[in-house]
């Protein structure tokens, strides 16, 4: 989509959703309903960051979900997943599933900008992240010397980092739930990469989440190796970039995010400084670029109303 659409879809951003619905759960980004056995997800066109509602960006929700059921219908072979049926670009009607509540960060390089990154955390100090050490005089946004699973708790305050030792002795996940959804990651976080890196992209780092079916099979739920989930860099320009000392050419909302924190303490100031709409546009262009690089398919809106599209199939 050329730049003009872009910004004159800034006002219709689809920031929240309320269907005629029972058990209404509110997100980050996605509205979720309870019906039952399963549940329908709506990704919005919100935006968060730092633990907070950084505004709204057009067309986002369209691109992750649709760039979401690419890579699970792309990774049955690897774990089954809870995808059902897709009613609208927005929609994703899903098998309710008990939530593990372990999130499955895997990481491929030394990066990131917030207070849990594992870049900050390094440059504070920090060694040892989950059970691996790093060595020192390793630099921002090199190659680690392996992919490495730094795990944390879901929480309702605040995620929280947790070791392997830690899942299994405070019986966050029994041994085999670890081993099993840990290892899963880990070959998901391999083939996405083989993937990206087919159409010159880099995937630096992701998270994955698990659920257990009512018939005990662990499949993966939520979304996966989208640009609000993973980080994805732009490979033809990587060493260059990595030898001058500059930030790789970023396909994801890391720049967003450092817009804000070249600006403000966006943990802590009450009040944020409200990005412009070229801003804006940009991430809307790149969040379509990486899915259009990715399933090779031109982005088109759906432009079908949501609410009456989504109950007609669910027969409401």
């Amino acid at each position: 989509m050329d730049r003009q659409a872009l910004l004159d879809a800034i006002p219709h951003c689809l920031t929240e959703t309320n269907l005629p619905l029972p058990n209404k759960y509110p997100g980050k980004v996605r509205d979720t309903y309870d019906l039952g056995d399963r549940l329908l997800l709506i990704t919005t066109d919100r935006q968060s960051g730092f633990d907070r509602m950084l505004g709204a960006i057009p067309y986002k929700g369209q691109v992750l979900n649709r760039t979401s059921l690419h890579w699970f219908e792309a990774t049955r072979h690897i774990v089954p997943n809870h995808v059902i049926s897709s009613p609208h670009a927005n929609a994703l009607l899903a098998r309710k599933c008990h939530v593990l509540p372990i999130e499955f960060v895997v990481r491929g390089y030394l990066t990131g900008s917030t207070d849990t990154a594992i870049w900050t955390k390094y440059s504070a100090g920090e060694r040892t992240f989950a059970d691996v050490i790093l060595p020192n005089g390793m630099h921002k946004n090199e190659k680690l010397p392996r992919n490495l699973i730094t795990p944390t708790t879901k929480e309702a305050t605040h995620d929280r980092p947790i070791t392997p030792v830690e899942i299994i002795h405070e019986r966050w996940l029994t041994p085999d739930e670890w081993n099993f959804a840990s290892s899963k990651a880990l070959e998901l976080f391999a083939f996405g990469q083989q993937r990206a890196a087919q159409h010159g992209l880099i995937l630096v780092d992701t998270k994955y989440e698990f659920g257990v079916t009512p018939e005990g099979s662990i499949v993966l739920i939520d979304e996966i190796h989208t640009p609000d989930s993973s980080r994805y860099w732009l490979a033809p320009t990587y060493e260059q970039r990595l030898a001058e000392g500059r930030e790789p050419d970023m396909i994801d909302k890391e720049f967003f995010r450092l817009w804000f924190r070249e600006r403000c303490d966006p943990y802590k100031d009450a009040v944020l400084p409200t990005p412009p709409s070229d801003l804006i546009a940009e991430l809307a262009s790149r969040y379509i670029q990486l899915y259009e690089a990715i399933t090779r398919n031109i982005f088109e809106p759906d432009l079908r109303p949501l609410e009456p599209t989504v109950l007609a199939a669910l027969n409401v």
